[in-house]
């Protein structure tokens, strides 16, 4: 097993971003390896895309090990504490179907020291509710969008604020949503200004980006 896994120990260190382990398509006995050497060295491990396999075998690996987990997102162990970055991250979902990547973003952001706020179930089809929370929305710091079906929400956002927004497509919708691919496609030709987009379901990717971005406000020289 061994000769497979080679981890990063230092990437907190060199990136400002805690260690996080992509655990789909990885077997339950590689990350309960992973997890065994992260907790020893690091004294938390992060596993992002969580199969309920891999979580099965992780707990029955390391059954006292604290836990925490948000949506597809497992934290074990105890991160350390870190600083409050400045300022406020907002997350957006359009409905309850998106919720597991909102909490796979929310975990590695408060990880990060981010304040977190989150506004669900506020999609445009029922536009009242998003324009309900306009000024949630203005005084947030950095904003992830999270959506899927047409992915509207992100460039619907993007006009209400001048918060940077993150837009993540989800693969929520039926069979012309191709698993997210119409969702990505719209927020790639969102015609509001200051939206960068992620991956499908990448929530993990959406929340190091708005840390990095709480991070430069921040008055510390260590960053």
């Amino acid at each position: 097993m061994s000769d497979v896994i080679n981890l990063d120990f230092d990437r907190e260190a060199r990136c400002g971003l805690p260690e996080a382990i992509f655990a789909e398509f990885k077997t339950p006995a590689q990350c309960a390896a992973i997890a065994t050497q992260l907790l020893a060295r690091l004294g938390y491990a992060l596993f992002t895309r969580v199969t309920p396999a891999i979580r099965d075998a992780l707990i029955a690996r390391l059954p006292d090990a604290p836990r925490q987990e948000r949506g597809r997102a497992l934290l074990l162990g105890a991160p350390p504490p870190r600083p409050r970055l400045p300022g406020t991250l907002l997350i957006v979902a359009a409905g309850t179907s998106d919720l597991p990547v909102v909490e796979e973003a929310a975990l590695t952001a408060e990880m990060a020291g981010a304040r977190v706020e989150t506004l669900t179930d506020v999609g445009v089809a029922g536009l009242h509710r998003l324009l309900a929370a306009t000024e949630k929305l203005r005084s947030a710091t950095v904003i992830i969008a999270v959506a899927g079906m047409e992915g509207a929400l992100p460039s619907v956002v993007g006009g209400l604020t001048a918060a940077p927004v993150i837009a993540v497509p989800t693969g929520v919708g039926y069979g012309a949503a191709f698993n997210g691919v119409a969702a990505l496609l719209a927020m790639l030709n969102s015609c509001a200004a200051g939206v960068a987009v992620m991956n499908i379901d990448n929530g993990f990717g959406a929340a190091a980006h708005a840390v990095k971005i709480l991070r430069q406000l921040s008055p510390r020289d260590d960053r």
